[in-house]
């Protein structure tokens, strides 16, 4: 049975991914350990909250370079709302606080004339790969505004379009819950699962 690592942030709400990963086959352990994150089979970044609490217990943890290591090297990482922000070098929540840099972009905040936060379903436009087209449930006030170099990107729309998702060899990171996401979500997870080389039949439906 392949073992996803939960990445312990402390601002994070982790039982719907275990339960999601638990109904495709995969064992769950939650770690804050450097060689853990590292070395882990799967691993998941989840989060909710501000980008300068997330970062500050992934600091605190000493988990920077062995996420940033493990990512720039494609190695299988699911990253989930929080998680995907990040990713990037800086938020506009949190001024002055650096995140990982593996995207050299910046999280700004959804503009004026929608609901902020942004809570419930929305479309998700691609053309290809991991995420197929299909509605996901969204929990964000921010959001990405740029496809970054390199990485094959999904849209939805909420005042103008934004970074639905990125995906780059086994590393996919998303602004929405897949976990949330009912059967779309769980197809998407099961390819991801499948393009990080668990094979076909070791996932229950």
């Amino acid at each position: 049975m392949p073992t996803a690592t939960i990445v312990r942030t402390g601002v994070a709400n982790t039982a719907s991914v275990v339960a999601a990963l638990a109904r495709l086959g995969c064992a769950c352990t939650l770690s804050d350990h450097p060689a853990e994150v590292a070395d882990a089979e799967l691993l998941v970044l989840p989060g909710v909250g501000s980008f300068g609490a997330g970062m500050g217990s992934l600091a605190a943890a000493g988990l920077v370079d062995a996420l940033r290591d493990r990512i720039e090297r494609g190695r299988a990482t699911l990253a989930i709302c929080l998680g995907l922000q990040l990713l990037c070098a800086a938020s506009e929540e949190s001024p002055g606080v650096e995140g990982l840099s593996v995207l050299d972009t910046r999280v700004e905040r959804f503009g004026a004339g929608v609901t902020v936060p942004q809570f419930g379903w929305n479309r998700v436009e691609s053309e290809g790969g991991l995420v197929e087209p299909g509605f996901a449930y969204y929990a964000n006030s921010y959001r990405l505004n740029e496809a970054p170099a390199g990485w094959r990107t999904a849209w939805s729309d909420h005042g103008g379009r934004f970074v639905a998702a990125i995906e780059r060899d086994a590393v996919l990171a998303c602004q929405f819950h897949p976990e949330l996401s009912g059967q779309w979500g769980r197809a998407m997870l099961r390819r991801w699962l499948a393009r990080c080389g668990v094979r076909e039949g070791r996932a229950a439906c």
